[in-house]
């Protein structure tokens, strides 16, 4: 029997924030903006882009480039810098080959987390994708999960495994659709959130346990 997978991407999977810098470094080169346009695109772009961001940052500093094309360079440059390590891709390869069915469940934009799965070798080691710019829903929102399941062929009532680094997002979304839940620790944990059934550090440590996993 098939079991599913869930992984979060940015933070989990892979590494959104050394790609972010990289990205935003080049960004501001190439289309020269001042010192100012780039501490802000830093902070505001810290946990999440969209093509408002850049229409804002265009506003905020005046900026005669359009916001749709500095969006596109901006995907095209995460795209091309965003990595997951080899392990992580060789794990996720086991897992496959163990007969578990692997779904990415991701806070962003449509087009920039696929294009980040494209990037990164991810997309070839997934059943399905759901992304919260798909449907304009984010996690923790049930209806994300279930939207994840049903694009790798499954549901939500056969059980999983839901791994990420978010506290609230997911593993407490993870946990109010019944999925055990593996949590990458590193965020502060919010006071009165149920525990994660495991804590790891790294997460191929998380794909170790999903394939020591028996029924």
């Amino acid at each position: 029997m098939h079991q599913l997978a869930l992984f979060d991407l940015d933070g989990t999977l892979a590494d959104r924030k050394s790609a972010l810098s990289d990205a935003l470094t080049r960004l501001c080169r190439s289309r020269t903006l001042s010192p100012d346009a780039e501490r802000w695109l830093r902070i505001e772009l810290a946990d999440r882009a969209t093509v408002n961001d850049f229409a804002r940052l265009q506003e905020a500093f005046g900026l005669e480039v359009a916001a749709a094309d500095l969006w596109r360079e901006y995907v095209d440059l995460m795209s091309a810098a965003v990595t997951c390590r080899p392990e992580v891709l060789e794990g996720l390869a086991h897992l496959r080959a163990a007969a578990w069915t692997i779904g990415i469940i991701t806070n962003g934009a449509s087009d920039i987390q696929r294009a980040k799965l494209a990037g990164t070798g991810l997309a070839e080691l997934v059943d399905g994708v759901a992304a919260s710019g798909d449907v304009e829903i984010r996690k923790p929102d049930r209806r994300l999960f279930e939207l994840a399941a049903t694009r790798c062929g499954v549901s939500l009532a056969d059980g999983g495994w839901m791994v990420g680094d978010n506290p609230t997002g997911d593993i407490g979304g993870g946990h109010q659709v019944g999925l055990r839940t593996i949590w990458l620790r590193g965020r502060p944990w919010p006071d009165g959130l149920p525990l994660a059934r495991h804590v790891v550090d790294d997460v191929t440590d998380a794909i170790t346990i999903l394939l020591n996993e028996t029924e």
